[in-house]
């Protein structure tokens, strides 16, 4: 059973909140025949706060951003479905088994050989016009991937990158990467743009022309664009 196999599958055991999370996130249990076979996150639409930047459905963005980075062919994203739960509707993301003692500035800082990884997340953020990118949603996984996650605060027509993935900046666009921007010049799929409204289908493709345009990952010249807290 393949990972969206499960997560659409499973049941799904409410274990617990998790903390400090501004809206209702649940970590789970997915239960195949009454065994434990992986965990997940949950949220429920039902359980998000109202915000005057972004319409109601955050969970929808947390799929959409799995998505664009399947497409894409990147990873980095957990595995993430819409799903009905016990709050209702809401998206469940796979959990990823990870050393939470870790995050960005310290992956950025003591892993050189994760830093393509982290500069395919800075990509992404970019074209996904991330307003959340907090250290602390950089995640080292135990088997070497750097994880992404909490994406719900993406997508946004207007330009509202706050980010503190900066240490790029100025830096030529990997190679490696330019293909798979390259598709979303031609199309942004459906099954992405289903879940966006389509004034933000359009500004993602046209962060992608900029971005290929430029050929840099961008800087902060005002060093406003940080989300808070910074971890």
């Amino acid at each position: 059973m393949d990972a969206l196999q499960l997560l659409a599958e499973a049941e799904i055991d409410i274990e617990g909140r998790m903390p400090w999370s501004s809206n209702a996130t649940f970590l789970c249990n997915l239960l195949v025949e009454g065994e434990l076979t992986a965990q997940a996150i949950y949220k429920p639409h039902k359980g998000e706060r109202p915000l005057w930047d972004f319409p109601s459905g955050l969970y929808q963005r947390e799929v959409a951003a799995y998505r664009l980075t399947s497409f894409l062919g990147w990873g980095g994203v957990p595995p993430t479905i819409i799903r009905e739960g016990k709050f209702g509707v809401g998206s469940l993301q796979l959990f990823m088994p990870s050393d939470f003692e870790e995050h960005y500035f310290t992956i950025y800082e003591k892993r050189e050989d994760l830093h393509d990884q982290l500069r395919a997340i800075c990509a992404f953020d970019v074209l996904s016009n991330n307003t959340d990118r907090k250290a602390g949603h950089c995640l080292m996984g135990l088997d070497d991937n750097v994880w992404a996650i909490d994406q719900g605060l993406c997508f946004a027509a207007d330009f509202k990158l706050r980010t503190v993935i900066w240490d790029f900046g100025n830096e030529e666009l990997p190679e490696s990467l330019i293909p798979a921007i390259e598709k979303l010049l031609v199309d942004v799929p459906e099954d992405i743009a289903e879940l966006l409204h389509d004034d933000e289908v359009i500004a993602l493709r046209e962060r992608a022309e900029e971005l290929l345009i430029e050929g840099l990952f961008p800087t902060d010249p005002t060093g406003r664009r940080h989300p808070w807290p910074l971890v």
